[in-house]
């Protein structure tokens, strides 16, 4: 996390966030250059169920003012998506005989960002009316679904409307080092430049 959201009570990030999501610099896309309009919500691990409750809250105000978040949960879909393979009885038969490496590579086949994690949130997105997009489930589906990769793959998809992905873990940018998705605070090998730390963001 970032030293100015570490800083901030639960209830400090749920009024920053809120300013920052329902404005219409946000929701307009304003003030981006040409970069994709992604945006990381960086938290603790520690404070994953904090958040939750930030986030629900957050969907109930927004709602509340008429502007509608569209929520996925990538664990949710990652089993939904093996659910509709007809493989998430195989996956679970499996688990126990299988090495960890295995079952990892099992997963990463029929759960690849490009050929089926990210059509399937295309799909959602074109069935549903939403001003923005929240991702969340990502510590859950670590080490199989890596974050970079479902937003170097979501680039060309959610380009329409705001993308805010909840992290477990730092976002942080330096001129020296670049951008990476640190997850847990822990893992530094996850690339990724084109995203904002909405809690640099300005309403």
């Amino acid at each position: 996390m970032t030293a100015e959201s570490t800083n901030l009570s639960m209830q400090e990030r749920f009024q920053h966030l809120y300013r920052v999501i329902s404005g219409e610099r946000f929701l307009k896309k304003q003030g981006l250059g040409n970069e994709v309009p992604f945006f990381i919500c960086p938290y603790k691990a520690s404070e994953a169920v904090e958040m939750e409750g930030i986030q629900r809250q957050l969907v109930n105000q927004l709602e509340r003012q008429g502007i509608r978040p569209l929520c996925i949960n990538l664990y949710d879909l990652s089993i939904s998506i093996l659910r509709t393979r007809g493989i998430w009885e195989q996956v679970l038969k499996r688990e126990s005989s299988v090495s960890k490496d295995q079952l990892r590579e099992l997963l990463q086949g029929v759960l690849d960002p490009e050929k089926h994690l990210v059509p399937a949130i295309a799909a959602e997105l074109d069935g549903a009316d939403f001003d923005v997009l929240f991702l969340s489930g990502v510590g859950e589906v670590f080490p199989y679904i890596r974050s970079h990769n479902v937003l170097n793959n979501l680039q060309s998809t959610a380009k329409e409307k705001p993308t805010v992905m909840y992290f477990p873990g730092e976002y942080t940018q330096s001129l020296e080092l670049g951008a990476s998705l640190d997850l847990f605070g822990r893992l530094h090998d996850d690339k990724y430049y084109r995203a904002f730390n909405i809690f640099h963001c300005q309403a």
